[in-house]
């Protein structure tokens, strides 16, 4: 979280307050956000089941980065009272929406050959 009184901070508030493009771009920004969303287009899935899907995510920055979707209004958490423990990720009707313009940035990225491998 940057200072208010940063010049940082005045310049993303400056930049993404009349920017659906970048203000978007913010929310979904970061590493492992949009492959999240992705693993979760199917349905709910559990913590280990998003860790099994993501291998190389370290725990710290899965943890963090579910916060943040959850935080933002992109992914619900729902905690079931049983013993062990059991927790469920699902996308919001806001994660949702954005499923259709995921996957044709997935099929731009095929039909591109956009790949590292």
């Amino acid at each position: 979280m940057r200072k208010i009184s940063s010049s940082n901070y005045n310049n993303e508030i400056s930049i993404t307050q009349k920017c659906p493009i970048t203000s978007t771009m913010l929310a979904i920004g970061g590493r492992w956000k949009l492959i999240i969303i992705w693993h979760l287009r199917k349905g709910a899935l559990r913590y280990n089941g998003v860790k099994k899907a993501i291998p190389n995510i370290s725990e710290k920055m899965l943890i963090q980065q579910l916060k943040d979707l959850e935080n933002d209004g992109w992914v619900v958490k729902k905690n079931y009272n049983e013993i062990p423990p059991r927790t469920d990720y699902n996308l919001t009707k806001l994660g949702k929406s954005f499923l259709p313009i995921l996957e044709n940035i997935y099929s731009w990225g095929v039909k591109n050959k956009i790949t590292n491998m």
